[in-house]
């Protein structure tokens, strides 16, 4: 069988394009198959998705750790979301023929390579020890909270001598996980803090909907307000009923959906959602069904055909 690792590292750039795709570049001469790649001014984040054979995945998220450390600077960085490094986040998602242990050994190996780097490492979901370290407890006031070191249950995993960030890559999490959904709902007629009661609806944390985090927030150059969601097991709670709880909340208030967009790829778990459910707001590009993309990335495998010469 032909295993199958998918990386979805998340950047703290998203205004650069030109830096941008040459870091896309980057990573595609790898080997690596590009599935997907995005960048939010307002968010000032980018996401690249790209899958391969695990020893390609590593090589490319290595060079993607290089080159953000090389040509970004997280003590410039204004943005709304929560971040703590250049390279904040760099998940592990075993796909096809690859157990949980494999992905956690890719995050162990190239956080070993980050951390040699000078950038401090934390491991996060699986391939934390114990497993099951949360993002949120670790990226809590950004990276603006660990200016003054490290410090409580937020001491870094690597280097083990490290006592503050690097002064322009900040610090990087590097997690192995399941596929998550990651999306946002864009809304109209209600303002920021309407926004974040909805946000505390619906997120665990707040006693609502199991594995959903969930920020409320004012996009200042789209001039919208913004409810920005994960769902870190799409199969065992439904987008649909997120959504719906969302949506209900939204018209309560006065206001209206006006889209909904997916951040990376799209799991099976919100194509197939049942009739009768409100997300005819979502437009579901084929080429975006994470499934559909891995069935084919199989089959060009299969045929010896390699991976695209050109993902821009």
């Amino acid at each position: 069988m032909i295993p199958v690792l998918e990386a979805v590292p998340n950047f703290s750039e998203g205004r650069d394009l030109d830096k941008l795709r040459s870091l896309v570049d980057t990573i595609a001469r790898k080997g690596v198959d590009i599935l997907d790649w995005s960048a939010d001014s307002d968010h000032h984040r980018s996401v690249v998705t790209y899958i391969g054979d695990p020893r390609s995945v590593i090589s490319a998220s290595v060079a993607a750790a290089e080159f953000a450390v090389q040509e970004f600077d997280i003590s410039l960085h204004r943005g709304l979301h929560p971040r703590i490094g250049v390279l904040d986040v760099l998940p592990f998602v075993p796909l096809r023929g690859l157990l949980m242990s494999d992905a956690i050994a890719a995050a162990h190996e190239v956080g070993q390579t980050i951390a040699s780097l000078g950038v401090p490492v934390f491991f996060y979901g699986q391939a934390s020890d114990p497993p099951g370290r949360g993002l949120a407890e670790l990226r809590r006031g950004g990276v603006e909270a660990l200016r003054d070191g490290f410090h409580g249950e937020r001491e870094p995993d690597l280097p083990s001598s490290v006592r503050v960030p690097h002064p322009t890559a900040g610090a990087t999490c590097v997690g192995a996980r399941d596929v998550l959904l990651a999306w946002n709902v864009l809304v109209a007629g209600i303002d920021e803090e309407q926004a974040k009661k909805i946000a505390s609806k619906v997120r665990e944390r707040d006693g609502g909907f199991s594995g959903v985090r969930a920020l409320g927030l004012y996009l200042h150059q789209r001039e919208q307000v913004q409810i920005s969601m994960n769902i870190e097991d799409p199969m065992r709670t439904a987008p649909t009923a997120v959504y719906e709880e969302v949506a209900r909340a939204v018209s309560e208030m006065g206001g209206v959906v006006l889209e909904v967009e997916v951040i990376g790829m799209v799991p099976d778990a919100l194509v197939l959602r049942g009739p009768g459910n409100r997300l005819d707001l979502l437009n579901l590009d084929p080429n975006r069904i994470l499934s559909r993309r891995v069935k084919e990335y199989v089959q060009a495998q299969e045929r010896g055909e390699g991976t695209p010469d050109d993902p821009l």
